[in-house]
C-alpha cells in the first residue's frame, strides 16, 4: 500500500515537472517571437504572451507552478537578454504577481467565475507591480543609455499625454499592463480547458 501511495506521488511529481519544463519552453518561444509594441504606449513596452502558459500551469497545478513556469521563462530568455537581465528582472515581478493571484484565487473554488475574478484581481496587482518596476528599474536602466529627456521624448511621440515620469506610469505603464492582461486572461479563459485536459 505504501509503496503504492509513493509512486503515485512520484509519477504526479514527475508530470508536474514535465509540465513546468514544456509550459516555460514554449512561454520562452512565445515571448521571443511574438513580442511587439502597442501603437501608443511607450516603444520599449511590448506586449507578448507568455504569460498564457504560466496561467494555465498556475490554474492546472496551483500558484507555485504558474510562477516557476514564469521564472523559468524568465532565465531562458536571459540567453537573448538585450537589458542585462533588467527586463526579465520586470517582467518575472509583473508576470508572477498576475499569474500567482489568479491561480491562487481559482485554486479555493475552480469554477469559471474564480477563474475570471482572480484574473481580473490578477491584472491589477499587474498594474501596480508594473509602475513600480518601470519607475525604480526599467526607467533607472535606460536612463543608462539615454537621458530621461530622451526616454520622455521618444514616449511623448507615439503619446502626446505623456510629458514625464508620472504620465509616463499613468498614460504609459497602467494602459498597457491593463490591455495586455485583459489579451492574456481572454486567451487563457478559451483554451484552458482544452489544454488542461492535454497536460493532465
Amino acid at each position: 500500500m505504501n509503496f503504492t501511495i509513493m509512486e503515485k506521488n512520484t509519477v504526479s511529481k514527475t508530470k508536474t515537472i514535465t509540465s513546468v519544463g514544456v509550459l516555460s519552453a514554449i512561454a520562452a518561444v512565445l515571448m521571443q517571437i511574438l513580442e511587439f509594441p502597442i501603437p501608443f504606449m511607450p516603444p520599449f513596452l511590448k506586449l507578448d504572451f507568455s504569460n498564457i502558459p504560466a496561467l494555465i500551469g498556475g490554474f492546472a497545478y496551483g500558484p507555485l507552478v504558474g510562477v516557476a513556469v514564469v521564472f523559468v521563462k524568465s532565465l531562458l530568455h536571459l540567453l537573448v537578454t538585450t537589458t542585462g537581465g533588467v527586463g526579465e528582472i520586470a517582467d518575472f515581478l509583473t508576470s508572477a504577481s498576475m499569474v500567482f493571484t489568479a491561480s491562487l484565487i481559482y485554486k479555493h473554488m475552480k469554477t469559471r467565475k474564480n477563474a475570471l475574478l482572480g484574473m481580473a484581481a490578477g491584472i491589477i496587482l499587474m498594474m501596480a507591480v508594473g509602475a513600480v518596476t518601470n519607475y525604480f528599474i526599467l526607467i533607472p536602466f535606460y536612463e543608462k543609455i539615454m537621458p530621461i529627456e530622451q526616454i520622455i521624448a521618444a514616449c511623448s511621440a507615439v503619446n502626446h499625454k505623456i510629458s514625464g515620469m508620472s504620465t509616463y506610469i499613468l498614460f504609459g505603464v497602467l494602459p498597457f499592463n491593463l490591455i495586455k492582461g485583459v489579451l492574456i486572461s481572454a486567451i487563457t479563459i478559451m483554451i484552458y480547458k482544452k489544454i488542461s485536459r492535454l497536460i493532465k
